[in-house]
């Protein structure tokens, strides 16, 4: 990575995806880097460590939008909503100035006081005393999960415990059927796909799209009696929504709720069988289990980015944005900043990591981190308990997405306790 100098050499350097016209705010450091490129998604920290040193705020010339990667000014932008807008998009498209692809997400995609509204339905069907409702069903999944692993020894991390889990798990507890459950994680993966330029990984990914289906499966009439879902809808009657927009909620849900946790437990299993001191230390502890998620979310970020439009003109890291300029948030990069994490790039269940950014922060703090947290450390604590040994039968291979940080594969060895 370089940075440019003038103007004049960023548009030398402007992606073919770009579509955004906006210049660089005087003095800003200008750097070519492309975020997207296959290369950066596989191996992204050294990329994000010269981002970070370049500045609290840099001009990506590809694509002419501003970014940050320092923890400071990540939190900053996620936490003040009325300057930095979700409602004009998460991706890179400006939804109030491009042709949508998708519909936006009534979650993700809205700012106060629709965001508000919504996010107090879902809030209300997660609630922790209702996610102890679930952990019974779940443990009894985890376990069931974990004995067929067991069962074979040499196991794929991925296929047969981080998703094998949430797969068991997600979709009954919405109440979806059981035809057609296998486009979940191909849909979700084509979904954060669309949040970054419409390049090679997204044009690929459109193969996995279920956009009908999936809004189809957001009506009551699809969902089991009891059910999560079926709760959204009542909790959403109570409080005025029409059965559409209720729908919607449903399948905001489904979009977002599975690929996350997936990639989050893979993550976590992944960490894990590289630090066997800190297996050791989970198997003495195994209440440590939610803080092994949480630091392998921190260390590994499986949301990688997300997207905000200035609302306003706002100064931010000591420079003035225009209304609608984009800014891309390095999450990931936030989450190993040096300046915020000691060791940062080192995998510690006992660090105390409450303000990293992997769940986001502020008014879009994750909504589904109650389930992908009792999923987790579920599947984590029983490990600790049934396993003695993970370990590592060869090299994770990568499944790269535009949004995501994800395993498309993880070799281990479950060596089981005595």
């Amino acid at each position: 990575m370089r940075v440019v100098s003038c103007p004049s050499e960023a548009a030398a350097v402007r992606s073919p995806h770009c579509i955004h016209d906006a210049a660089a705010p005087a003095g800003m450091p200008i750097s070519d880097l492309d975020p997207f490129a296959p290369d950066f998604l596989a191996e992204p920290h050294a990329g994000h460590a010269a981002l970070r040193d370049l500045g609290p705020v840099v001009w990506l010339a590809r694509y002419n939008i501003a970014a940050v990667a320092r923890h400071a000014e990540v939190r900053e932008v996620l936490r003040d909503w009325e300057s930095f807008s979700s409602a004009r998009g998460v991706g890179m498209e400006d939804l109030e100035r491009h042709d949508r692809l998708r519909l936006p997400s009534v979650i993700l995609e809205t700012d106060p006081p629709l965001h508000t509204a919504s996010r107090g339905v879902l809030a209300k069907a997660l609630a922790p005393a209702r996610m102890k409702l679930f952990a019974e069903e779940v443990a009894s999944k985890a376990d069931a999960v974990l004995d067929a692993a067991l069962t074979r020894g040499d196991i794929c991390g991925v296929a047969d415990l981080a998703e094998a889990l949430p797969l068991a798990v997600f979709p009954d507890l919405i109440g979806i059927p059981q035809q057609g459950r296998a486009k979940l994680l191909p849909h979700a993966d084509m979904m954060f796909n669309s949040f970054g330029p419409r390049n090679a990984l997204f044009a690929a990914s459109l193969a996995g799209a279920a956009h009908d289906w999936v809004e189809e499966l957001g009506k009551l009439e699809h969902l089991a009696p009891g059910s999560l879902g079926a709760e959204i809808h009542r909790i959403a009657g109570e409080r005025g929504y029409d059965p559409a927009e209720a729908g919607k909620l449903v399948r905001a849900l489904l979009q977002a709720g599975l690929d996350t946790t997936v990639n989050g437990l893979a993550a976590a299993l992944l960490c894990l069988s590289d630090a066997p001191g800190q297996w050791e230390r989970l198997r003495a502890e195994p209440d440590l289990a939610g803080a092994a998620f949480d630091e392998a979310v921190r260390l590994e970020s499986p949301v990688q980015t997300f997207f905000r439009t200035a609302a306003r003109e706002v100064e931010l890291g000591g420079f003035r944005l225009e209304p609608g300029t984009k800014v891309l948030m390095f999450l990931g990069a936030a989450n190993r900043d040096p300046r915020r994490f000691d060791d940062p790039d080192t995998y510690l269940i006992g660090r105390n990591a409450a303000d990293h950014v992997g769940f986001g922060t502020g008014i879009h703090h994750c909504i589904g981190r109650p389930l992908a947290k009792l999923e987790a450390e579920t599947l984590l604590r029983r490990l600790a308990v049934r396993v003695a040994r993970i370990e590592p039968l060869g090299p994770p291979e990568r499944r790269l997405n535009n949004t995501v940080r994800g395993l498309a594969s993880l070799p281990l060895r479950l060596v089981p306790a005595a």
